[in-house]
């Protein structure tokens, strides 16, 4: 079974600008044709931005292509069971939870908030080889 991503809101919007460097840029585009997969924070996080009525398009219909997931209860108490066990942010904290809870990977170019939390696998289009 191949390995699924959860795709951090840094990475949506790199993706949409292109701003990923070649091989993970690959990487991403091909984890976003299979359907992207987001957290409700990031879902949040992507259509809050509103700086001209054409990116804002461009970030709706991403997200309405997206499966997102939601804060069910589980996601809940491992979000509690992390932010107990280390300092991070609140929605760092609930995508974490998140793909852990599903079983994803998350993908991210911020790694330093997320590498100490037992369990979970990073991938960085950044550092792709």
């Amino acid at each position: 079974m191949e390995p699924e991503y959860l795709l951090d809101s840094n990475i949506v919007i790199a993706a949409l600008n292109g701003s990923i460097p070649a091989p993970g840029l690959k990487a991403v585009a091909a984890m976003i044709d299979r359907t992207p997969l987001i957290s409700v924070i990031s879902q949040i996080e992507l259509l809050r931005f509103n700086d001209t009525p054409e990116n804002e398009q461009v970030l709706s219909d991403f997200v309405e292509n997206s499966i997102i997931y939601p804060l069910d209860p589980e996601v809940v108490e491992r979000t509690i069971a992390i932010c107990k066990q280390r300092r991070i942010k609140l929605p760092d904290a609930i995508i974490a939870a998140t793909a852990l809870v599903e079983g994803l990977t998350l993908v991210t170019r911020n790694v330093d908030d997320f590498k100490n939390i037992p369990g979970l696998l990073l991938f960085d289009p950044w550092n792709s080889e």
